[in-house]
């Protein structure tokens, strides 16, 4: 870590006076093991570095990113980056650089998944596999260690660091697959033969399957597909970016969910993946987004902040463009069992997966896709047999709204999202109505 401090403060006393400066150093080691027809077929393993560094002169801004971090090579990264900043319009918008402030005391970090060996991913994949030998396995089992260095020229600096674990798999017969997934801070809280043994379930009770017409169905939808709504919602609807050039569907202070629904964005709980300041360094704190019902947050980065005469909440991305993201969401559980969610369905469908999701209107959030990897009819509260895949097209607004939502589940976990993992934790929700338009061919 303390490379990552130096090299930082190098970077930013070779910008000096020219500019206004902040510098972000990362270093990135990631472990990565996948798997396909029940053997690994791949291994791969790498631990990169590279500093990012935005530059501002006279508001005029450039951003700059380089992984060739030998001294002769920062001096020309470094003039290239402010020569850019010159040649730019004036930024209206430009805030300056984050002033000095105290940064979260969090260690989101296990020093064994940071160190973990590739034979340990191994014994995973070999775990996930062994729940069933009968079937046809892959996924994937990786894990990840990011520190990070933050300095800028108002004097302020941050240092963090965090890990992840992951195992992400399907278990196949010759007509259907069962996926599972789990992620979390240290490698050793992951269970693969108990994802493998779920995945085989699934794939077992899909093989023989109907398919039903396209219409309106009571669904209960796993963690998995919750954490994609809810992903859905972050990046198009809370975003105050998007909010500010008028796709967002928020209007703060309304009730706009479900009393049921509550949804936080806490990167300071002991699970949370991820660290205590954002890319501009400011501090992180827990945000209510929604609360029982009631839309009552956005989140802001700095540049969004300015335009909007607010303080910024810590979730600016970087130089992406796409505006700031809440990265620790947590859809707040409630209390019913899967039993209980299935219990007051007298026909529907349990949805255990989404897949190939796109959003046709941020206002609405009006979304199509896919489900996946375990799609079940569901008659008198009891599971009924497998169905096939179905494409939806469905307002997640309106399927959250006080009318639509039934019942919140307590199996709250880190669930897989379309964004990728890490990133959300849900439960199940038993739902009133989900409008499928098409087969899985349209």
């Amino acid at each position: 870590m303390r490379r990552l401090e130096e090299l930082a403060e190098h970077i930013l006393g070779l910008v000096g006076a020219e500019a206004e400066a902040e510098v972000r150093v990362v270093s990135n080691r990631h472990g990565l093991t996948r798997f396909a027809n029940s053997f690994i077929h791949q291994h791969v393993g790498e631990e990169t570095a590279e500093a990012e560094l935005r530059v501002a002169v006279d508001g005029r801004v450039s951003s700059s990113t380089t992984s060739n971090l030998a001294d002769e090579s920062l001096d020309r990264f470094v003039a290239d980056a402010v020569d850019a900043a010159r040649l730019q319009p004036v930024d209206p918008h430009w805030p300056g650089v984050a002033p000095p402030s105290e940064i979260p005391e969090i260690d989101h970090f296990d020093p064994e998944t940071a160190d973990a060996l590739p034979a340990e991913r191994a014994e995973m994949v070999r775990s996930f596999i062994a729940a069933d030998t009968g079937l046809r396995a892959a996924g994937f089992a990786d894990t990840q260690a990011i520190s990070f260095a933050f300095a800028n020229s108002a004097g302020h600096q941050a240092q963090g660091r965090t890990t992840r674990a992951t195992i992400d798999g399907i278990q196949q017969t010759d007509t259907s697959a069962g996926s599972a997934h789990q992620t979390s801070l240290g490698l050793a809280d992951l269970d693969a033969a108990a994802a493998g043994g779920i995945a085989a379930e699934l794939a077992h009770r899909s093989a023989a399957f109907v398919d039903l017409e396209p219409g309106r169905y009571q669904v209960v939808l796993s963690p998995e597909c919750v954490a994609t709504i809810a992903v859905f919602l972050a990046a198009y609807g809370f975003n105050a970016q998007a909010h500010l050039d008028g796709s967002s569907f928020v209007r703060l202070d309304e009730p706009q969910f479900s009393p049921l629904l509550t949804i936080v964005d806490d990167p300071l709980r002991p699970d949370a993946i991820g660290l205590g300041f954002d890319n501009e360094g400011t501090p992180k704190r827990p945000l209510t987004l929604v609360e029982q019902g009631i839309t009552r947050s956005l989140v802001h980065d700095r540049r969004t902040a300015h335009r909007a005469g607010v303080t910024s909440t810590g979730h600016a991305l970087g130089a992406s463009g796409f505006g700031p993201v809440p990265v620790n969401v947590v859809v707040t559980p409630g209390s019913a069992t899967a039993d209980e969610l299935a219990a007051g369905v007298e026909r529907g469908l349990l949805i255990t997966e989404f897949n190939y999701c796109r959003i046709l209107d941020p206002r609405t959030q009006v979304v199509t896709g896919l489900t996946r990897n375990g799609t079940f009819l569901i008659e008198d509260g009891a599971i009924a047999g497998g169905v096939g895949n179905l494409r939806f097209t469905q307002s997640f607004l309106e399927a959250l709204s006080e009318e639509n939502l039934i019942k919140v589940g307590g199996d709250a976990r880190y669930a897989n999202s379309e964004f990728g993992p890490g990133l959300i934790v849900a439960p199940s929700l038993h739902l009133a109505s989900w409008t499928f338009t098409g087969g899985a061919a349209g």
